[in-house]
């Protein structure tokens, strides 16, 4: 698969604020994958990065253990070559933030515990070219399994309303729908369970209808001007209309089921898409279907602040995606767990620059 135009050759010294960086931390992040390769290939994204270009770097990863910064700068600039990601609409690239949420929860429903965080149903069953029905929506990748073939699944809408009551399907129980709703557009959380437990819950799978941000719904309404959505802005309308809560959320007909997870290193997030545990500010979300899990990108935000005093320019590594995150200049940067990853994720909305590091040999004939 030769290598998409989108990608422009740049040289390392193009990539401003590239010799201030903590390449180390990237390093760390990276070696995981490298860890993971030779369990499970990463599929090879559209743009042509192919998986198995990054064999060397993998191979040297999972033999050096703890770089020094020098060290892990020089180890990148060896195996890789900047590039620099065209948008489709050819201005900037966009970055927004994610993180783990911390709830308090329930393992049984109380009188104050009483929204559901639900494990995958015996029905769900995944949907693709060779099995969906004619006429079933193409986007669908998740269905229901019925008597007379696959139908689609139900919605968010029908699934809080009672669709699925009675399968014990329960893994916890929440206090609130908002905070409920976070988690899912979040794909996982710790739970502080009222038991004493600190336990975690990850994205197992979905209903498989499309999302629709409760941020943009109400910009569209007229509630929140669109500058101004953030999460804390959205929480806040929420907490100013409680009777309103279910008509925008239902309106995300997109649902997620979870499977429980241990808490095995509290410095580090979920087992995220690329099958490696996130590292908080070096881990990115990318579209899958571009991209290639594994590849890093140096990402040049200079109006982001939220992560430090200084601008954002820092080398991530692709490890996750997200229904939202489409397009070759587009990433959600994971930003750790807890209500202070929270704070800095919900304000994250940054025009941005990405450099992906392509393996050293597939540049060839690339548009410079």
């Amino acid at each position: 698969m030769p290598l998409s135009s989108t990608f422009r050759e740049k040289s390392f010294d193009d990539l401003p604020g590239w010799s201030g960086d903590d390449h180390a931390a990237a390093f760390a992040a990276f070696r995981r994958s490298a860890f993971h390769a030779p369990i499970k290939p990463y599929r090879t994204g559209s743009l042509g990065v192919d998986f198995n270009a990054f064999a060397d770097a993998y191979a040297q990863a999972r033999a050096v253990s703890e770089p020094n910064r020098f060290e892990a700068r020089s180890f990148f600039e060896r195996h890789f070559v900047p590039a620099l990601v065209v948008p489709d609409n050819g201005g900037s690239g966009l970055v927004t933030g994610f993180y783990e949420p911390q709830v308090e929860a329930s393992p049984v429903r109380t009188e104050r515990f009483t929204v559901p965080l639900l494990s995958r149903p015996a029905d769900l069953v995944d949907i693709d070219d060779g099995n969906r029905p004619a006429g079933m929506d193409a986007y669908l990748a998740f269905a229901r399994r019925t008597d007379t073939g696959p139908a689609e699944y139900f919605d968010r809408g029908e699934i809080e309303r009672g669709a699925l009551a009675g399968q014990n399907l329960e893994i916890a129980w929440l206090a609130e729908k908002v905070d409920a709703f976070f988690v899912h557009v979040q794909g996982a959380a710790r739970l502080k369970m009222t038991d004493g437990r600190l336990t975690r819950v990850t994205y197992a799978a979905k209903s498989g209808q499309r999302f629709a941000g409760p941020g943009k719904v109400l910009s569209d309404l007229g509630e929140i001007p669109l500058e101004k959505v953030t999460m804390q802005s959205i929480r806040a309308w929420f907490k100013a209309h409680p009777d309103r809560v279910d008509e925008i959320l239902w309106q995300n007909r997109s649902y997620i089921f979870f499977r429980e997870a241990a808490v095995d290193d509290a410095a580090l997030g979920p087992i995220a898409a690329a099958k490696v545990p996130l590292t908080p500010g070096r881990s990115v979300a990318v579209d899958r279907l571009l991209h290639t899990f594994g590849t890093p990108f140096y990402i040049d935000a200079p109006t982001l602040t939220a992560f430090g005093e200084k601008p954002f320019r820092r080398l991530m590594i692709a490890q996750d995606t997200g229904s939202a995150i489409t397009g070759p200049a587009r990433g959600d940067l994971f930003a750790g767990s807890g209500d202070a990853a929270g704070e800095i994720a919900g304000v994250v909305r940054n025009a941005a620059d990405f450099y992906a590091l392509v393996p050293r040999g597939l540049l060839d004939g690339a548009t410079r």
